[in-house]
């Protein structure tokens, strides 16, 4: 039996949590912890931009110039590591499973989170942010690959949808508790910056901790392939290339990926740090700029969140290609248009950073998708390993280039970088639309195939 008519044949069984039809296996407490995850792992993840501005105005008082390049070169840090584990993070995977790399990844995560406040030297600062970035490629890595583990066909963008929901909330939660209230409050109860800064950096790491756990004893236990039927690990090892030159969607996804993650680590850091540096600017403490920062952070999520209800209400019922167009096209129009932005806490610029939300999360979810439908199931977290690597990738080269423009041009332009880019990949899954379009999800549930033209 070949693995499409095996998978077809689960999905005339499993159940329905909310409106994803899951796979048989899959419980409904599996997907509960899934949703927190979901929350937890995105929103705590991206509390390092806050994070970052706070240690780098209370521990070194650094001076504005700088920071756009260091911040930078702190995420070319984070990607640099997530490349040397990407891919073994995958392999691992297939092979025993993913809730053990998840807890791992979530504690290692926290750990890099604790230590990070206590940096005395940019040298100490890099090693601390290396740690976060183990924990980050493990956890981040195993999210991925659960969104396509658990859903039936039908139901790939609805799921990568609701997690996507669950991400918006946690990195609205996360950026308002541990960003926009917890600091301020800190100090004006009397804690200088440097004590506040460490204050919050425990609580987030207590709160990794507790999820690890969670997530050990919530998820599906082992890989979601019979033992039977694992994949030599040479044969994983090389999966992720050799998916990519025999599907060109699959090497459509990777170059989706390379841009799609970059945005969300641009708008994360660079969004943050515009808003600290202008309320420095305006005479605002650092730990009260870096809130007004990671409130705008915070509306551009909210906008994100409002715009995948949209988008997963119809993604599943067009073909995938069609739907990554739909949603590149967006993220070159909203990053770009940060262009035109002068004064980035001015109401003026509202509508900027909603539209700029809207865009990053239409890529990420487009590729997402993408990825999710096309990923073999006997290899699928190599090739997501894979997925992520050309990601890291993508991070690597945009933060380190976008640290540099941010100093040498202006605040907007890291952000124009992005928008370039996603129109070269909006030029790109038009190429494949037209030669190598896939198939297109009916809206009866049934999976339409179109001839491939190759």
């Amino acid at each position: 039996m070949s693995e499409g008519s095996t998978t077809s044949g689960q999905e005339q069984e499993g159940q329905r949590f909310l409106l994803v039809w899951i796979l048989p296996g899959i419980t409904r407490l599996n997907m509960i912890v899934f949703c927190y995850a979901a929350f937890a792992t995105i929103g705590l993840l991206t509390f390092i931009s806050t994070g970052t501005a706070l240690v780098l105005n209370a521990n070194f008082g650094m001076p504005i110039s700088e920071q756009g390049t260091i911040s930078g070169d702190l995420v070319i840090i984070t990607e640099i590591v997530q490349l040397l584990i990407f891919g073994v993070v995958g392999v691992v995977a297939d092979r025993i499973g993913r809730r053990e790399l998840f807890a791992l990844g979530m504690l290692v995560m926290g750990v890099g989170y604790l230590l990070y406040p206590f940096a005395e030297s940019i040298l100490q600062l890099f090693i601390f942010r290396a740690i976060y970035s183990a924990g980050l490629g493990a956890s981040t890595g195993m999210l991925q690959t659960i969104v396509t583990d658990y859903p039936q066909e039908r139901s790939r963008g609805k799921l990568v949808a609701l997690s996507g929901v669950f991400n918006g909330l946690g990195v609205i939660c996360v950026t308002v508790l541990f960003g926009r209230l917890v600091p301020p409050a800190l100090v004006n109860a009397g804690f200088d910056a440097m004590m506040a800064t460490r204050i919050v950096h425990f609580i987030v790491f207590a709160v990794c901790a507790l999820s690890a756990i969670a997530y050990w004893y919530g998820l599906k236990k082992g890989a979601p392939v019979a033992r039977e039927e694992r994949l030599p690990i040479r044969q994983l090892i090389s999966s992720g290339f050799s998916a990519a030159v025999s599907n060109p969607r699959i090497a459509l996804a990777y170059s989706a990926a390379f841009v799609a993650r970059s945005d969300l680590v641009i708008l994360g850091t660079f969004v943050v740090l515009w808003g600290t540096v202008a309320g420095v600017s305006e005479g605002m403490d650092p730990a009260v700029a870096a809130g007004r920062g990671a409130g705008l952070f915070g509306l551009a999520s909210a906008a994100a969140l409002v715009w995948l209800g949209i988008l997963g209400s119809f993604m599943d019922r067009i073909n995938r290609v069609t739907g990554l167009i739909i949603c590149t096209l967006l993220a070159s129009i909203g990053y770009s248009a940060m262009w035109i932005v002068d004064e980035p806490l001015a109401p003026a610029a509202i509508p900027s950073f909603l539209l700029l939300g809207v865009g990053q999360i239409s890529a990420f979810f487009g590729a997402t998708t993408l990825i999710s439908a096309e990923a073999p199931r006997l290899s699928r977290g190599s090739v997501v390993g894979a997925f992520n690597m050309c990601g890291a990738i993508g991070i690597f080269i945009a933060s380190g280039l976008g640290g540099r423009l941010f100093d040498s041009v202006g605040p907007a332009a890291p952000f124009v970088l992005v928008g370039g880019l996603n129109a070269i990949v909006t030029i790109l899954a038009i190429i494949v639309r037209i030669k190598s379009p896939g198939h297109i999800p009916a809206r009866d549930g049934s999976v339409s195939v179109l001839r491939e033209r190759q």
